[in-house]
């Protein structure tokens, strides 16, 4: 029972492994979306009732005949309950590091804060089955997601400062391009998983224009229907696809200005040199997996790949909250 006798060494890893484990979830959580498994094991938290896809094989193989094409077939129920799993780990680890706070005495605020956080995410994922992928709580899913991200990053800097005394660095003038910054991105977010939850990707299959060499379709753009909250996958027609697209690519634009104009205010910061890098190249990445999406038809690789740019930007972001002394 060595285990439940940490040392602050062994916390910091173990955060630093949550962090490495978090981001791979999105990533395979964003899997699991783009290849349509979300419905593999059409309840929760098991597969037909069973804990794994082998107990529940008559069943599939039942579903499978009926709708080969369907949203239930052995490879999808395979992936849905991996993500499962994984989400499942995440959580018992975020549980051991609760524990070992108490142990070490260390501040509790975020470690409780994450605890709740990744309870909640577990009953966003039962509603993403039990709801049919209804496309705001698949959202909010994303979302939630990327705050358990931003969440560990913050506590793993947080430890890192402690143990180490990195510089930490005035909030003026980059802390006001940082807030600029971290407000449009998580915009940009929500923009993204709303597109990809509602398979809105390809409404606008060309770059830079939007669809037969027009900025803009020649349908009227459906904005209220587009970004109505609450409905089911499936219930907008293709102008209210265009006008979510279309939201999303132009909001783009907002980010690059935001970031753009952090990286330069990094320049003043010897300290930083390494996160303004990263910032530059994960925007980079963002701007081509972006295009790829539209122009190569929603490529399954290109668009992970976005996925993980946008939680790459979250957790560099944070690593620059952490360093801002008010």
């Amino acid at each position: 029972m060595s285990w439940l006798k940490p040392t602050p060494a062994g916390m910091q890893r173990l955060t630093l492994l949550l962090v490495f484990l978090t981001f791979d979830l999105i990533l395979f959580g964003a899997f699991t979306r783009l290849t349509d498994s979300g419905l593999g094991c059409p309840d929760w938290p098991g597969c037909y009732a069973s804990v794994t896809p082998i107990g529940a094989a008559e069943h599939i193989s039942a579903a499978q005949s009926a709708l080969p094409t369907g949203p239930v077939t052995h490879t999808k129920a395979w992936i849905e309950m991996l993500h499962r799993y994984f989400a499942t780990t995440v959580g018992a680890l975020i549980v051991l590091r609760l524990i070992w706070c108490v142990q070490l005495k260390q501040k509790l605020t975020l470690p409780i804060v994450t605890f709740l956080w990744v309870c909640l995410q577990g009953a966003f994922g039962a509603f993403t089955v039990t709801m049919k992928l209804f496309p705001l709580i698949v959202t909010l899913h994303l979302l939630g997601g990327m705050v358990l991200l931003a969440l560990l990053v913050a506590q793993s800097e947080s430890q890192i400062l402690g143990r180490h005394g990195y510089p930490v660095l005035p909030a003026r003038p980059y802390g006001i391009w940082l807030v600029a910054a971290w407000i449009a991105v998580w915009l940009q977010i929500f923009f993204g998983a709303w597109v990809s939850t509602n398979y809105a990707v390809l409404a606008c299959n060309e770059f830079p224009t939007c669809l037969n060499g027009a900025w803009l379709p020649t349908t009227s753009n459906d904005w209220s229907t587009g970004f109505t909250m609450w409905r089911e996958l499936g219930t907008a027609a293709f102008p209210a696809l265009t006008a979510i697209h279309l939201t999303h690519r132009i909001f783009a634009i907002v980010v690059v200005i935001a970031i753009t104009g952090l990286i330069m205010q990094l320049k003043r910061y010897p300290a930083l040199r390494r996160l303004k890098l990263w910032l530059m190249i994960i925007l980079t990445l963002q701007f081509i997996t972006g295009i790829s999406n539209v122009v190569l038809g929603w490529p399954l690789l290109a668009a992970v790949m976005h996925t993980g740019g946008a939680a790459a930007l979250v957790l560099v972001l944070t690593k620059l909250w952490t360093k801002i002394r008010a």
